[in-house]
């Protein structure tokens, strides 16, 4: 039953069902600023700065309300405040002292409704009450209780007698309470306790300490309600605390003890391999720099240098090390948050224990953050292309190749020049993965390498992006008798491309290489042969597939092989 207590003077509609006379937005916001400055009520006292700006917050919070309408009536419901049946704030499910609507409601409080001149003189006693329910042992008052002892003029409320007498009462979770009177209570306590000692047998009624015990429900709520208190974590609120002090505190005294706390969190956080934790502070403190009134240009710097420490070699590798030799390694995300934090000199120490890590759990991890530290920083990483280390600029390089990173293109072009042919490998693979004209071009070259590898990386490039520059090198490689020396592999490669890129035009030579006699009627040798089939193949071309079709009946197996999967390839048209 719904007991009016000082009900809210205004007009006769109904909140569960009515229309909203506007927005709700400012109704959310408001109740969101009355959870913050409730929260600043309980860990600030009155004369500091962040309570005094919670209190302004809310005051002005109430403005755009009191410009529409001079009776804010609110239905609290489990879990839900609602203004005209719509939420506007608390969590389904969520029935922890946090949330507003579960705090009035376990005390049997139904609505609320604020008028016009709450926020002047009665706001800071109404958070106070708030703050008392929040903390208050089974032995104190009710909010209900409260709420009249208060004697607000502009706060007026709804409530439920939970344990109305002689009647039904309401709990929290809908049952029904059963009301019994003080007679019947006596007469069963007697009753089982002697039954218990006639019986000689001990009955716990006689150790009762209360005639009601929590349910099932109310252990299970409890349970999770001390789970979710153990596992906050205080170090991310001690860091908020410090920043906030730094932020309200201008004596450079209290700064500078500030600064030394956060050194000695940032250690310990580091310490306890807590990544996330250390890259909230590194986030906060930008943003402390950045909002922070007054701050000297020591203190200022203090702060900057935080993250330019971490990212320095000695300190980073430090951490690298650790995390080389821990048998279990972080979550990505966690370590992925604090490289976002960290400036681009950090990224040659990664690349140098990228380079020579033996933890294959730990590699791929490192290799993701390094990626993100080094999309963030295209110029570092271009500038790492050209390291004197050659563990650091070997990972850049693969680095810069998986990042398809365009900016690279010179530098990689340049170490096609190289005078170890394992860099000439890697940073020929990195302008195939990343693809463009330039990278391309800069392949061109790479044709006439000493080293097969190179050679075939750059010629299957050139020929999976059909770049028709290439042609003339391919031609003459192709003519020449550089390729009759080369293993099947490298043959395959440069007359796949050949056919590829020259057209009927390079239907002759090829025809010539297939179908020809030379002097005394010798033809070519069988690789030379098969190569120039799948050179037609790739021609595609009705001239390219009547010259294959003369060699179909060819004796030579590997020839006739060749021929008859050129001719079933996707561009013969052959079905």
């Amino acid at each position: 039953m719904i007991s009016p207590s000082r009900l809210a003077h205004g007009p006769a509609r109904d909140p569960e069902s009515a229309e909203p006379p506007f927005s709700a937005a400012p109704v959310e916001e408001l109740l969101r600023l009355i959870s913050k400055a409730a929260r600043a009520h309980q860990l600030y006292l009155p004369n500091n700065p962040i309570y005094r700006r919670a209190i302004d917050n809310l005051r002005a919070g109430f403005a755009p309300v009191w410009v529409e309408v001079d009776d804010l009536v609110l239905t609290i419901t489990e879990s839900e405040i609602r203004w005209f049946n719509t939420p506007v704030a608390g969590e389904a499910g969520n029935k922890s002292s946090d949330n507003l609507a579960w705090l009035f409601y376990k005390d049997g409080v139904r609505g609320l409704t604020f008028t016009k001149g709450f926020e002047k003189d009665e706001v800071v006693k109404f958070l106070g009450l708030i703050q008392r329910a929040r903390k208050g042992s089974p032995d104190e008052d009710d909010l209900v209780t409260m709420l009249w002892e208060a004697d607000f003029s502009f706060v007026h409320y709804a409530y439920v007698d939970l344990l109305q007498e002689g009647g039904v009462g309401e709990l929290a979770d809908g049952g029904e309470v059963q009301t019994v009177g003080p007679g019947e209570i006596q007469q069963g306590t007697h009753d089982a306790v002697q039954e218990s000692r006639a019986s000689g047998i001990i009955n716990m009624a006689d150790f009762d300490a209360t005639l009601y015990f929590l349910d099932e429900r109310e252990i299970e709520y409890l349970h999770a309600e001390l789970k979710s208190e153990y596992q906050k974590d205080l170090r991310i609120g001690v860091s908020s605390v410090l920043m906030d002090i730094f932020e309200s505190q201008q004596d450079p005294e209290i700064r500078g003890e500030i600064l030394e706390n956060i050194h000695t969190l940032m250690v310990y956080l580091l310490t306890a391999e807590h990544f996330s934790g250390v890259a909230y502070v590194l986030r906060e403190v930008q943003t402390t720099v950045g909002r922070a009134v007054g701050v000297t240009e020591q203190h200022r710097q203090q702060l900057v240098q935080l993250a330019e420490q971490l990212s320095a070699p000695e300190a980073l590798s430090q951490l690298l090390q650790a995390l080389d030799e821990t048998p279990t390694p972080p979550p990505e995300g966690e370590l992925a948050e604090l490289f976002d934090q960290l400036r681009p000199r950090a990224l040659a120490t990664v690349f140098l224990w990228l380079s020579k890590t033996q933890n294959e759990r730990l590699r791929p991890l490192l290799q993701s953050a390094a990626g993100r530290l080094a999309a963030a920083n295209t110029s570092e990483l271009v500038r790492l292309i050209n390291a004197s280390e050659l563990g650091v600029a070997t990972e850049a390089v693969r680095m810069a190749g998986a990042l398809k990173t365009q900016a690279a293109v010179t530098a990689l072009g340049k170490l096609l020049s190289d005078q170890h042919v394992e860099m000439r490998r890697i940073a020929a693979q990195a302008l195939t993965e990343i693809g463009s004209p330039g990278a391309m071009q800069a392949l061109e070259r790479a044709i006439d390498d000493s080293d097969r590898d190179v050679r075939v990386t750059a010629v299957r490039a050139m020929t999976a992006r059909a770049y028709r520059p290439v042609l003339g090198r391919l031609e003459n490689v192709v003519k020449g008798k550089r390729v009759r020396d080369a293993d099947l592999t490298e043959k395959m490669a440069f007359f796949e491309g050949y056919g590829s890129l020259c057209g009927e035009g390079g239907i002759a030579h090829l025809d010539s290489m297939l179908n020809g006699k030379g002097f005394l009627g010798r033809r070519e040798d069988s690789e030379m042969r098969a190569c120039a089939a799948i050179a037609l193949g790739r021609v595609g071309t009705a001239k390219a597939i009547d010259t294959l079709r003369k060699a179909a009946t060819e004796k030579d197996i590997v020839v006739r092989n060749a021929v008859n999967r050129a001719l079933r390839g996707p561009g013969s048209h052959e079905s």
